[in-house]
C-alpha cells in the first residue's frame, strides 16, 4: 500500500487509489501492549488477580468493549491539530500522511513499552500526525493553539498537568478515607463488611455515569433527570445484590476461614450462612486469604536483612527482635496487637519469601533442536513467553537507570490486615476489568482513527464528508482488527509496563490499588463531562504517586521513575513527529524517473 500511495504521489496521477492493508506497524498492538497493561498493572501488582488471569480478562473486556460499544465513527483527525480541508484537491496524500504518522506512532510506543515507559497513545498519534502536517502542508498550518482547552497541539501541555494532578488528589482522598474508617481501626475486616458493599455501590455507579457520558456506538436518548435516575438505580442495585450473594461468601471465607468453598459458591448467597461448623483444614491445605505483603520487607526486617549481610550480627540480632514483638507499631503509628485480625502476627517469619511461581514455558529440554520435546518447547516459548512472566518478584534492590532502592522504598510503606486487603482485591478487580472495557470501547478510535480515514479515502476518492470535515465510517471487521492487535500487544509485550507500573513506582496492595483505579476512573468521568484533554496512562499514573504518599513520607514514591515517565510524555509529540514529517517529506519528495513533465 505504501508503495502504490508513493508512486501515486511522487508521479501526481489520478485514482485509481490504492487497495486497502495493513499498515506497516498497527498502532492497536502497541496499544494494548502499553495502556491496557496500564489497567490492569495494579491489579497484577497486588496480587489482586494472577499475570495470566489479567490477561484473560483484558482480553474478553477490551475486545467487548471494541466491537460490542466500539465508536462506528471516527474524525478524520481526532486530535484536530491540522486542517484536513487542505487535503481535498489531493486526498491520496492525506493518505499517505496518515500512513507515515501511524508508522512514526508505532515505532514510538513499541521503543517505550519495550523500556517500560508509559506513554499516551493518543499523544502519539497527535505527534505523528504533526509532523506529517508539517512535511506535507507546512508548519504554518498546524493548529498549535485552537483557541480552546481540548485544541491544537497545547491541549497535550495542559494535559501534563491536568491529568496527574486530578487523578492523584481523587485517589488521595479516596484511599485517606478507606485508610482512616477502615485500615487503621480496631477489628478493620468487620468496618470493611459495612463499607465494601457502599464503595461497589459507588463504583458501579461511577461506571455507569461514565458509558453514559461517554458512550461509544449506542445512542443515549434519556433526559438528564432519567440519566440520574439510571446512575443512582445502577449503583443502588449493584449494591444490593453485592450485599445478598458475595458478604454471605466474604464472611464464611475470611471470618469464618471456610476453605471449602469456591468462587462458584457465591451464587448460593445467604444459602451459605446455613452450612455447619467448618471442619479442620487438611495438614497440607493453605487459607483461601494469601499474604499480599510477601517478600516486601518492613523497616525492622530490612535492617535485619543488611545488618547480617554486612556481617552485624549484633545489630541484626535487634532488628529481627523488634519486628517480631507481641506488639507490632505500623509506620502511621497504630498498634497491632496479638489479638487483632492481621495476619502479620508475632510469629512472622523476619524475612517473608515470595510464594514459588509456576512457569508454563519452562527450562528448554536437553537435545537437538528438531527433536519432538525441543520444538514443543519453542512453540511454547512463542506463544507464551509474553505471558510466562514473575512481574511482581521482577524488582531488586540494585539501583538502575529508571529505578530506585525498591526494597528501600517499600519498607516506608505500611503493611495492612490482609483479611481486609483480601476484601478490597474484589473490589480492584471491579474496576480494572471496566476500566479495561471502556478503553477498548472508547479509546480504539485514538489507534483505528487515521486507518479508519485512509480506508474511507480508498473506497469513496475523496476525504470524509467529501470536504474534510465528516467523520469516518468504521466497519465492523476494522473494529474486530484493532480489538485482536490490542489483545496481541497486551499478551506479547504488556509485561514491560507492568512491571514499572506496579510494584517499582510504588507498593502495591488491593485497598492501594483500588483507590488508584477509582481516582483514575473518576478523574476520566470529569474530564469526559467537562472535555479536558486527559490521558488514560497520566491519570494511572498521578493516582499512583497520590496513594504511595498517603503512607506520609516521600521516600515510598520511586520519583526516579516518575521523572523518566514524565520525561516519556514530554518526547512523545517531538520523537513520533520527527520520525513521521521524516517518513513524509522522504516519500513526497522522492525522485520521479520515467516520466515526462
Amino acid at each position: 500500500m505504501l508503495g502504490t500511495l508513493v508512486c501515486h504521489l511522487t508521479c501526481r496521477q489520478a485514482p485509481p487509489y490504492p487497495t486497502p492493508g495493513t499498515p506497516a506497524n498497527n498502532p492497536s498492538s502497541d496499544t494494548g501492549a502499553n495502556d491496557v497493561a496500564n489497567s490492569w498493572a495494579t491489579s497484577v501488582a497486588s496480587r489482586s488477580v494472577t499475570y495470566i488471569q489479567a490477561m484473560v480478562l483484558g482480553s474478553i473486556m477490551e475486545f467487548a468493549g471494541s466491537v460490542g460499544v466500539g465508536a462506528r465513527v471516527a474524525d478524520t483527525i481526532r486530535t484536530k491539530v491540522v486542517d484536513t480541508t487542505l487535503f481535498v484537491d489531493d486526498p491520496a496524500l492525506l493518505m499517505l500522511g496518515m500512513v507515515c504518522a501511524v508508522v512514526a506512532s508505532s515505532i514510538y510506543l513499541t521503543m517505550a513499552t519495550r523500556i517500560g515507559m508509559p506513554v499516551s497513545t493518543t499523544h502519539s498519534i497527535m505527534g505523528g500526525v504533526i509532523g506529517m502536517g508539517v512535511a506535507s502542508v507546512g508548519a504554518k498550518n498546524v493548529t498549535w493553539w485552537g483557541g480552546g482547552i481540548n485544541d491544537g497541539v497545547v491541549s497535550v501541555f495542559l494535559a501534563w498537568i491536568i491529568a496527574p494532578g486530578i487523578s492523584g488528589a481523587f485517589a488521595t482522598i479516596i484511599f485517606l478515607f478507606t485508610k482512616y474508617a477502615v485500615l487503621l481501626r480496631r477489628n478493620p475486616v468487620y468496618k470493611a463488611f459495612v463499607l465494601v458493599p457502599i464503595y461497589f455501590g459507588i463504583t458501579a455507579a461511577l461506571l455507569c455515569m461514565l458509558l453514559l457520558w461517554k458512550g461509544g456506538s449506542y445512542k443515549v436518548t434519556l433526559t438528564d433527570p432519567q440519566v440520574a435516575g439510571t446512575i443512582v438505580g445502577v449503583g443502588a442495585a449493584w449494591a444490593l445484590l453485592i450485599t445478598i450473594f458475595l458478604m454471605p461468601w466474604l464472611y464464611r471465607v475470611v471470618i469464618l476461614d471456610d476453605w471449602q468453598l469456591r468462587f462458584w459458591h457465591i451464587p448460593l448467597g445467604p444459602l451459605l450462612l446455613l452450612r455447619g461448623e467448618v471442619p479442620p483444614p487438611p495438614a497440607d491445605g493453605s487459607g483461601v486469604v494469601k499474604d499480599y505483603y510477601a517478600g516486601r520487607l518492613t523497616k525492622e526486617q530490612l535492617a535485619a536483612r543488611r545488618a547480617a549481610q554486612n556481617g552485624d550480627s549484633e545489630m541484626a540480632a535487634g532488628a529481627a527482635a523488634s519486628s517480631t514483638d507481641g506488639e507490632k507499631v505500623q509506620p502511621e503509628g497504630t498498634t497491632i496487637t496479638k489479638d487483632s485480625s492481621s495476619s502479620h502476627d508475632q510469629n512472622e517469619p523476619a524475612q517473608p519469601a515470595e510464594p514459588p511461581v509456576k512457569t508454563i514455558v519452562g527450562p528448554r529440554p536437553d537435545g537437538p533442536w528438531h527433536s519432538g520435546p525441543v520444538l514443543f518447547w519453542y512453540v511454547k516459548w512463542a506463544l507464551f513467553r509474553g505471558v510466562d512472566q514473575d512481574v511482581i518478584s521482577s524488582q531488586n534492590s540494585e539501583k538502575s537507570l529508571i529505578s530506585s532502592d525498591v526494597e528501600e522504598m517499600h519498607a516506608h510503606a505500611a503493611h495492612y490486615d490482609n483479611r481486609t486487603e483480601y476484601m478490597y482485591s474484589f473490589l480492584q478487580i471491579m474496576t480494572a476489568a471496566t476500566a479495561s472495557f471502556t478503553h477498548g470501547a472508547n479509546d480504539i478510535a485514538n489507534a483505528i482513527g487515521p486507518y479508519a480515514t485512509v480506508y474511507q479515502i480508498w473506497k469513496d476518492g475523496a476525504l470524509p464528508g467529501g470536504n474534510g470535515k465528516g467523520k469516518a465510517d468504521v466497519p465492523v471487521w476494522i473494529l474486530v482488527m484493532g480489538a485482536c492487535c490490542l489483545v496481541i500487544g497486551l499478551w506479547t509485550y504488556g509485561y514491560n509496563i507492568m512491571r514499572n507500573l506496579g510494584n517499582k513506582m510504588t507498593l502495591q496492595s488491593p485497598s492501594r490499588g483500588f483507590s488508584m483505579e477509582l481516582g483514575s476512573a473518576v478523574t476520566i468521568i470529569l474530564a469526559t463531562r467537562l472535555k479536558l484533554p486527559v490521558s488514560t496512562t497520566q491519570c494511572i499514573t498521578g493516582a499512583t504517586v497520590g496513594v504511595g504518599l498517603c503512607s506520609g513520607t516521600w521516600r515510598t514514591i520511586n520519583w526516579r521513575l516518575v521523572a523518566w515517565i514524565y520525561m516519556g510524555w514530554i518526547i512523545t509529540l517531538p520523537i513520533a513527529g520527527i520520525i513521521s514529517g521524516c517518513l513524509m517529506g522522504i516519500i513526497i519528495n522522492a525522485p520521479r524517473w520515467g516520466y515526462g513533465g
